[in-house]
Formats: C-alpha cells, sequence, structure tokens
C-alpha cells in the first residue's frame, strides 16, 4: 500500500474513531479491515461509506453524518483530479473553475464577465468547506448526484460550496455594483447555512448556459382548435427547460356539443388531455425525468363524469385514459353546501348539473363591459353576494339549456374513488382562492381571475387565455401570426428551513435576502414561451414557503395533535408573512412596485383588513404598503418540498413524516433514513406518523398558516386504505369549512409511490 493510501485510510478510521466515540457503536471489525486494505484510495473510502451506511438506524442516526463526510471525501478527490488540485486542499480556485466551466459551455459566460477576476477571488474567500459537514449523506448525495455542475461526460467538477456561491452570484449580477458583493455574500450565508433553499430549477439551471429558473407555469385553455393546439406547443417548449404546469381545461367544451352549429360533434376534453399526456411523456427535461402536467376541470363541467374523473384508474376504455397527467377538479361553496343536504333519513338528497360551457354562452348570454360572452366558470361567490350561485340557478332555471344532472353525492364518491386508487384528483376551492386573492381589482367584483391552481396545488394566480388576433403575411412573404397575449402565471420559488432558521433566529435576516433573490429572478429569468415571460414582469409573482415543519414541533417539543401546534403555526407564519410583506415594500421603495399594484389589495389596505392584522407594527406597516407599494402581487406559497428539504436534512414541507426510520428510494439509489434530529428527547413527537394521525389536526395547523399565505400551500391528506367514505368526506368537508384553498394528493396506505413534481421542490 502506498503512503498516500495508507495515510488516506488512517483518515477514514479516525473519521470513524471520532464517530464512535460521539455516538457509540461496535466498528472494531471495520477498523481492523481499513488496517490491512490493500486497495485504491477510493476503494477504502468506499468501504467505510458502505458501512457507515448499513449502521445508520434509529438509535444510532448520526451515522449518517459519517456516511456524508467520507463521501465528501470523494467528491474532493475527484473535483480536485478533474480541476487538477491537491485534494487536501478541499477546494479548488473558484476563478479557476468558472473559467473553466465557462469555457466549455457548462457555466454561461456572462457570469464570469459580469464579475471581476478580483471580485470573484474574494467571493472565493468566502466558501466556507465547513459548512459541507451541515448535510447529511442524503441531502449530500442528491445535491451532487443531480445538482452539481459536471462535464458533458458526468465528470464532477462544482462542489457543494460553490453551488451556492454560483446561485448567489447568478441571482445578484444585476445589483447595483456598489452593494453587489455584499448582497452575493449574504445570500450565501443564507444558503451555506441550510437557512433556505432555492427551488430544484433555481438549484440546478443558476449560472448555467442551459435551463430556466422558475418552478411553476399555468395556463388557460380557450374553446378554440387554435387554442388547444398553441397551448400543447407552449406546454412542451416550459417541459423541455423544466417546471411542473397546471392548465385550466373549464373552458373547452363537452363531449357531443355543436362544432359551427352542427350538433353532436365535439368530442370533448378527453382527446385533448391525452395529447397533453404524449406531450409531457415525449418532451422530458434534459432527459432527467418526462414532463409533468396537471388538468383541471370544474365539477359543473359536463365531462367532469364523462371521463374525466376515470382518466387515471385502471379500469375502463384504455383509450380514454391518461395515465402520466395529473387531474384537479376546481369546486364552488355550492357543491360542498349540496353534499350535506340530507333527508329525513339522513340521506344525501342535493342535487348537481353539468353543462357544457360553449352551450352555456350560446343560450345564456351574460356578457362583460367589452361585450365578451361570459360562463359560469367566470362568476365566484363573494361574503356579501354570491354571483357564482345567481348565474347557477339561472342556469339551472332555464328550459332550454342542456344539462347533465346527477346526486352530488355521487359525483363526490366518484372523486374519492379516484383518489384512493391514484392520489387525484386535486380539490381547488375556487370561491376561497377568489376570494382571497389581493389582485381580483384586475377583472372586477364578483368576477373570477384565478380558475385553478399549478402542478403541486401552492399557486393562486390570475389567470387569462392567450388568443390569435390575426395572420397575415408580410412584405417579406412570411405567415405572421399575432397573439394577444393572456395572464400565463409563472411562479419563482424559495423556502425557509424551518428548524435552521427559527433555532439560529435569522427570520428577519433571511426573508429580505430570499425575497431579493426571488424578485431577481424575474429579471434574470429566459422563458421561452412569451406571454408567460411578460406576465412574470407584469405581477412579479414569487413563493416563499418553508419546509421542515415537523422537525420543528419535534425540536421544540410540541405534539402534532395539539391546539399548541394549531397555535404555533398561526404565530410562526405570521411573523414570516410580516416580514415578507416589509421586505417587498422595501424592495418597492428601492426597484418600484410591481405594474398592478394601484387599487390592488395591498394598495388599498384591504388585504391587512381582511387578515385581521391590526396590531401596531401591521398598522405601521400597511401605511408604508399604501404609500410605496409592494415590489410583488404575490409573495407566499408552500411548496411540497421534497427533494430540497432532503437536502436541507429535514422534513417535507408542512407534511408529517413518513416514519421514523425507512429506506428511501428512487431509480438510482436506496438508502436508510431516519427522523432528522431523533433522540430520546425528540421521539416521543414523532412516534405518531403519517397515516396514524387525525388528519383534522393537520387541517386545522394549516387552517391557521393558510390564513397568513397569500397564495396556496400544498397540503396531503393521509388516510389509511381501508377508511369509509363518510370518514374521506368529512376530511374534504373539514378542509372547505376551515378555508383551505386545496388540498394536494389523498394518499392512502395502499398507493404506490406517487411521482411528484420536482419542480416545485423549493
Amino acid at each position: 500500500m502506498s503512503q498516500q493510501v495508507q495515510e488516506h485510510v488512517q483518515a477514514v478510521i479516525e473519521t470513524i474513531k471520532k464517530a464512535a466515540t460521539t455516538y457509540p457503536t461496535d466498528v472494531t471489525n471495520l477498523l481492523e479491515k481499513l488496517a490491512n486494505l490493500n486497495v485504491s484510495e477510493i476503494e477504502a473510502n468506499q468501504q467505510a461509506l458502505f458501512y457507515s451506511l448499513h449502521n445508520i438506524a434509529m438509535d444510532q442516526p448520526n451515522w449518517t453524518f459519517v456516511a456524508a463526510q467520507l463521501y465528501l471525501n470523494e467528491l474532493y478527490q475527484k473535483a480536485a483530479t478533474n480541476r487538477g488540485y491537491d485534494s487536501g486542499l478541499k477546494y479548488g480556485d473558484f476563478y479557476s473553475l468558472l473559467s473553466v466551466l465557462s469555457e466549455m459551455g457548462i457555466y454561461n459566460k456572462g457570469l464570469i464577465e459580469c464579475y471581476s477576476k478580483e471580485d470573484i477571488d474574494d467571493l472565493g474567500k468566502e466558501i466556507a468547506p465547513e459548512r459541507d459537514e451541515l448535510f447529511t449523506y442524503i441531502g449530500l448525495f442528491l445535491l451532487a448526484d443531480r445538482y452539481l455542475a459536471k462535464d458533458y461526460e458526468k465528470n464532477i467538477y462544482e462542489l457543494p460550496q460553490e453551488r451556492f456561491m454560483v446561485i448567489a452570484m447568478t441571482l445578484m449580477q444585476k445589483e447595483k455594483k456598489e452593494k453587489r458583493l455584499e448582497l452575493v455574500k449574504k445570500a450565501y450565508w443564507a444558503l451555506s447555512n441550510l437557512y433556505m433553499t432555492v427551488a430544484t430549477p433555481t438549484l440546478s439551471n443558476a449560472g448555467k448556459s442551459y435551463g430556466q429558473l422558475s418552478s411553476c407555469f399555468i395556463d388557460t385553455v380557450d374553446d378554440s382548435l387554435d387554442s388547444i393546439y398553441l397551448n400543447n406547443w407552449d406546454i412542451a417548449r416550459l417541459s423541455k427547460d423544466g417546471g411542473g404546469i397546471g392548465i385550466y381545461y373549464g373552458k373547452v367544451r363537452a363531449l357531443g356539443s355543436d362544432i359551427k352549429k352542427f350538433k353532436g360533434n365535439s368530442s370533448g376534453i378527453v382527446p385533448w388531455i391525452r395529447l397533453l399526456n404524449d406531450t409531457a411523456v415525449s418532451v422530458d427535461q434534459l432527459g432527467q425525468r418526462q414532463g409533468a402536467v396537471a388538468v383541471y376541470l370544474d365539477i359543473f363541467h359536463k365531462d367532469v363524469m364523462n371521463g374525466f374523473l376515470d382518466l387515471k384508474t385502471n379500469n375502463g376504455d384504455e383509450r380514454r385514459k391518461a395515465h402520466d397527467i395529473f387531474t384537479g377538479v376546481t369546486i364552488p361553496d355550492l357543491f360542498m353546501q349540496k353534499l350535506e343536504e340530507v333527508d329525513e333519513s339522513g340521506r344525501s338528497i342535493g342535487e348537481w348539473h353539468t353543462f357544457c360551457p360553449h352551450q352555456v354562452k350560446q343560450i345564456m348570454g351574460w356578457k362583460d363591459e367589452n361585450g365578451n360572452l361570459l360562463g359560469l366558470e367566470d362568476y365566484y361567490d363573494e361574503t356579501d353576494r354570491k354571483w357564482f350561485t345567481e348565474k347557477y340557478e339561472e342556469a339551472v332555471n332555464h328550459p332550454l339549456l342542456p344539462r347533465k344532472s346527477y346526486r352530488a353525492m355521487d359525483i363526490m364518491a366518484r372523486i374519492m374513488v379516484a383518489q384512493l386508487e391514484t392520489g387525484t384528483p386535486y380539490m381547488f376551492y375556487r370561491d376561497e382562492v377568489n376570494r382571497q386573492n389581493p389582485n381580483k381589482h384586475v377583472v372586477g367584483v364578483g368576477r373570477t381571475s384565478i380558475y385553478c391552481s399549478n402542478l403541486c396545488t401552492e399557486i393562486a394566480q390570475n389567470m387569462s387565455a392567450t388568443t390569435i388576433t390575426k395572420e397575415y403575411e408580410d412584405e417579406d412573404g412570411n405567415i405572421v401570426i399575432v397573439r394577444k397575449p393572456g395572464d400565463f402565471v409563472v411562479c419563482n420559488l424559495s423556502s425557509i428551513h424551518l428548524p435552521n432558521a427559527v433555532k439560529a433566529n435569522v427570520l428577519e435576516d433571511v426573508i429580505p435576502i430570499q425575497m431579493r433573490m426571488l424578485d431577481n429572478v424575474i429579471d434574470l429569468n429566459t422563458i421561452s414561451v412569451g406571454q408567460a415571460q411578460k406576465t412574470n414582469q407584469k405581477y412579479r409573482a414569487v413563493g416563499l414557503g418553508t419546509f421542515g415543519w415537523h422537525h420543528l414541533l419535534a425540536v421544540k417539543g410540541i405534539y402534532w395533535e395539539t391546539d399548541e401546534a394549531v397555535s404555533y403555526a398561526d404565530e410562526l407564519y405570521e411573523e414570516i408573512a410580516y416580514h415578507t410583506i416589509r421586505s417587498s415594500m422595501e424592495l418597492a421603495k428601492e426597484k418600484g412596485a410591481y405594474k398592478q399594484c394601484k387599487g390592488s389589495e395591498w394598495e388599498t389596505g384591504a388585504y391587512f383588513k381582511r387578515k385581521g392584522y391590526t396590531s401596531r407594527r401591521w398598522s405601521e406597516l400597511q401605511q408604508e404598503v399604501t404609500k410605496h407599494g409592494v415590489r410583488n402581487g404575490w409573495m407566499m406559497a408552500v411548496a411540497p418540498n421534497s427533494s430540497t428539504a432532503k437536502i436541507g436534512g429535514s422534513t417535507d414541507g408542512i407534511d408529517p413524516i413518513y416514519a421514523i426510520e425507512y429506506a428511501e428510494e428512487k431509480k438510482n439509489f436506496k438508502f436508510k433514513v431516519t427522523a432528522p434530529d431523533i433522540t430520546h428527547h425528540t421521539y416521543p413527537f414523532y412516534r405518531r406518523v403519517r397515516h396514524e394521525l387525525d388528519q383534522v389536526w393537520s387541517i386545522k395547523q394549516n387552517s391557521a398558516r393558510q390564513r397568513h399565505v397569500d397564495q396556496g400551500i400544498s397540503f396531503n391528506i393521509y388516510v389509511r386504505h381501508d377508511i369509509k367514505a363518510k370518514e374521506l368526506l368529512h376530511l374534504h368537508l373539514q378542509a372547505w369549512k376551515h378555508g383551505l384553498k386545496t388540498t394536494y394528493y389523498v394518499r392512502s396506505t395502499s398507493q404506490a409511490e406517487i411521482a411528484e413534481c420536482e419542480a416545485c421542490h423549493a
């Protein structure tokens, strides 16, 4: 064995010894084995790594940090070999890294052109290799496997702290030069200490020469062949660059409707959704994963019971299936009220009618101030006037309007059957979403401005369809199509690592830099769909979220199923909301408010009144917002955060843990994982896990935090596979009554692993 290898093996042994001293365990056999190894440096390290991973358990959870350290040794050596420096240094010259990867075309050359060598050398000195020790093994593995920059042969070049610094440099590159380096250092501080994470597209693509930085997109499809196919084209382009996509199909005519007055010719929405399904599968995201698309339909659309609810189920005609898309239903308060109508025997008797949106517009003839025909989907129920209910009852009472009628409970039963089999459809409570919209002033009182959510149900922003206004031949003989851009929703996500940020008491410091980073994404991004780029600039919407809720409760000693947990959610998310809104106001003072701010509920103060923010500090903030506006039309959204929560070494989003000890398995790995920070102190607060917890307590917690979140929250309902229909119905009714805007998957114990949109794992 060479001297170098002997030294390396001895270093590995010392690492193991240190861990064994701190967390007693039997490592004698390993130490003897390592002492006699006559293998290469990396092979010795891998032997120790395998041992460490094997020993991770509920009573020995900290072996994950030993494994992470051993894996870091590999990363350091591989990066050093590929970049030509001594691996003992851990990190090489930062400027050289930027130069080499820019020359290769991996990094965008604009980054090294924007910052001087002196700037980059200064930032290189800020890189803190010791912060690599904050990673668990699975967090480090995911970061290295999916996000660190590699060459075209997939050889590792970039190391974890360099990824964080490149993200910080990228997001601050357009700031004023006199304060730019200071802002880069602040952003690096927040990222490298794992006080926050950026969303997957930003984590993966920032500083690189490909991909875009935004997480979520939502489009509205009009009832025309042009709109359907142009939407498909737009979705393909977005899918290519990454990002989860939601699509509203409630305006497209139903099966059996007329086309050009020829009756019974429409094939309905199912064939078009199948087309989207094929697009999602065909256009993948740089080979990493197929596109991810969710399609939403109104519960009063005639096709909801004519194929839509069965799109993902395994029974029925395969020619009317779309197994690779996700589904969501948009539900008015009136439908939920119908579910509660019962006769003397307790039998549900509420009747529900479904209509073709095309026929509603033809026969009912409602018009807006510009003479455009409106449908049922274009109204919602406000607190002081039930606009949707009025129009719905008018449609029901019209003798010439075709409809298909059901017991409301029969529709709900179909929804719940599909949810227990496939996890979907998602639930979107359209009246509550529109009532709570701070930008409803754009379309007027009682008029729907938000028709659906995104793939992960946390985004709620104004939407409208893009239309073709004319097509002509220009003087050069080119055929030119002119499109009037609608509001094509874009959201940029980032999340606070709750346990780390709360423990360090840095929320007040982290949120302003986080909001600046999010806001800068809007100006840096190059979205391939023009109307999405335009909408992004118009509203400057961002989604600051959180992860690690169960982890935080455990370290604070708060049980999940308690009023204390509900109260703490209310208190903590109000604090986050305050700093978020204040940060956006400060950005507006510096850079200007978003274009549609005037007349919004931010500017008028209606948002603060509706939320009941009456304390002195809130009143003072309201006055400042009225004076200066805010930079961002929407600010908060809590995403699922599965991948980035694992990178941060914490628990997913606002979800309870899956199990105290389990195997995390994806297509290229299977690791043993334990609940974060598990000790004899935290164990009791982790003991009851997802499917064992009373979901009503989860709903109450989410209701408390939803009050402070201007968009939505990815909220899963966890149930046992043998749950009774009335019990699941009760949970849905509770979610609606507690004012939740959306619910995400219904995850039952019998379902296979449900694939999620990784774009929203902020």
